[in-house]
């Protein structure tokens, strides 16, 4: 057996890290820093609120000019790499390293900033701290601007994104379910079914987190595994997140700009159709096509081999959870605590799921972090590809919102997919607030009866439905899809490469959306 590897130590680096960022927070609120945020949030929100205005106070519309259509060749140069350099000869091992992937990602990025600092002579559309303008300089380089892109990708998206998927991520690795099932098709229908209902609670990473290694165990006397970890992906990572603003990061976007808390549980029929339709489609391929191809001798083994479950760690990573959950809830710097008069600080929900982390880090169970083989490569690949996605995504997002009117769109069916194709190769969060912004803008175009948070109801339903069920269309789609894909292959379960993923997606997903068109939208 297997030496199990001692965590301890590698794990204390970490802990001195996030107690100096939390004591550096501290310092900062000592000197009124994300005091001084939140009230310039307060005071725009204010200001809105009396104004009553229609005007989109994103600065959208001071914004007329965008990049050009060539600058978004950094990013797809990027998906690109993420796509191609793991199935060449000459660079699949060395695309391995986490650290040469930030080497492409940090030189794709610097040179989208290069392209803000020196050749971008229009006002740009920023978002940190607060909805704003900022205008090139009128001599010399754009640091101003160059500046407000980067504090808009990185303090205003990155951050808040990475955050939250790194306390999910390790809080829920220190919980452990043990246990060596029959790896029967119903068996994995069982993890898929109850993994789809985690993930509009507990977050889609959390889920994820949580039974992708009890489901790799249970598997592993079988050969033909990688399908079950695609699905596994399509349900748990994705579509199973519908439920709840904490499920997937767009909706709690959403949530930040005005939708209510409980409104995303009127989509159940469509999270229910398409995650049900989902598990019968894998049951039957697996009870039909991969379970019989199995070598008898391995199902001998898995049969015979079994242990029921048993639970570690629940104690008190499960409250932690909770916690993080209540984080994203409550403390929001836009919106006062429930009852009270007093807005969070900012970074305040992000200092509070450190917090957290250093909790479960420090007084959870570390034999079931060991027993899990715990570890941060997967994050750490999420963290490092993603921060050059962010940076380099901020063109193709402003061309975005300076063209998005112009798309003509009018009907459900055209933002869900509108919403979904560029959810599958952008982060679908936000793709999401670009297609939020349209439809907005639209409705107040043309009026609406019924609408939340300013956008019409069937419009913001097809929104939601396209950046969450679509997001599972790629590796990239999601943050949980990434690090999914590194614990199997971790666990030795042979991933299919971008491409072949998508090919997985395009053959299931692409009719069953097409469904979702037709009966929904």
């Amino acid at each position: 057996m297997n030496e199990i590897p001692d965590s301890t130590t590698s794990h204390r680096a970490l802990l001195v890290v996030l107690i100096v960022v939390l004591i550096c927070y501290a310092a900062a609120a000592v000197f009124d820093v994300p005091q001084y945020g939140t009230r310039l949030i307060v005071e725009n929100e204010k200001q809105q609120a009396a104004e009553k205005t229609t005007d989109d106070h994103s600065g959208h519309r001071a914004v007329t000019h965008h990049p050009p259509y060539w600058m978004v060749a950094p990013f797809v140069v990027l998906l690109g790499a993420i796509a191609i350099l793991p199935l060449l000869p000459a660079t699949m091992h060395w695309w391995e390293s986490n650290l040469h992937r930030f080497y492409v990602a940090a030189v794709l990025a610097a040179l989208t900033l290069v392209y803000y600092l020196f050749l971008h002579g229009h006002p740009v559309s920023a978002h940190w701290p607060i909805h704003h303008v900022g205008f090139p300089s009128s001599s010399g380089a754009n640091f101003s601007l160059t500046g407000k892109v980067l504090a808009s990708a990185i303090l205003g998206e990155y951050i808040p994104f990475i955050v939250l998927l790194f306390s999910l991520y390790t809080i829920s690795g220190g919980i452990r379910i043990e246990g060596d099932l029959p790896a029967h098709p119903l068996t994995n229908c069982a993890f898929l079914a109850i993994g789809g209902l985690l993930a509009s609670f507990i977050g889609t990473t959390g889920a994820a987190m949580l039974l992708i290694r009890p489901l790799l165990e249970t598997n592993r006397e079988r050969k033909h595994v990688k399908h079950t970890v695609v699905f596994f992906i399509f349900i748990v990572c994705n579509c199973g997140g519908l439920l709840l603003p904490i499920g997937d990061p767009p909706l709690f976007l959403g949530y930040l700009m005005g939708v209510r808390f409980l409104w995303t549980l009127g989509l159940w029929p469509e999270w229910l159709f398409v995650n049900c339709a989902l598990i019968v489609i894998y049951w039957v391929w697996d009870c039909f096509w991969h379970y019989p191809r199995e070598v008898p001798a391995d199902i001998t083994r898995d049969d015979t081999r079994v242990h029921r479950l048993r639970f570690s760690g629940v104690w008190p990573n499960v409250l932690l959870l909770i916690g993080v959950i209540l984080s994203v809830g409550l403390l929001d710097p836009s919106k006062p605590l429930p009852g009270a008069d007093w807005h969070p600080w900012m970074f305040m929900r992000e200092a509070a799921q450190l917090a957290l982390v250093v909790l479960s880090l420090i007084i959870g169970n570390q034999h079931a972090r060991q027993s899990n083989r715990f570890n941060f490569a997967a994050i750490i690949e999420v963290a490092v590809l993603f921060f050059g996605i962010f940076i380099c995504m901020q063109p193709a997002l402003q061309i975005l919102s300076v063209e998005g009117a112009n798309l003509g769109l009018t009907e459900p069916w055209q933002y869900f997919w509108a919403t979904g194709s560029l959810s599958s190769v952008l982060d679908n969060a936000p793709t999401y607030v670009v297609f939020f912004e349209t439809a907005k803008a639209y409705t107040q175009q043309v009026g609406a009866g019924s609408t939340e948070a300013g956008v019409e109801t069937h419009l913001l339903i097809a929104v939601s439905l396209g950046a969450v069920f679509l997001g599972a269309m790629t590796y990239i789609g999601n943050g949980p899809n990434f690090m999914v894909k590194a614990i199997a292959e971790k666990s030795s379960v042979p991933m299919p490469s971008f491409f072949g993923y998508m090919l997985y997606s395009v053959i299931f997903l692409i009719p069953l959306f097409l469904l979702v068109t037709f009966l929904f939208l």
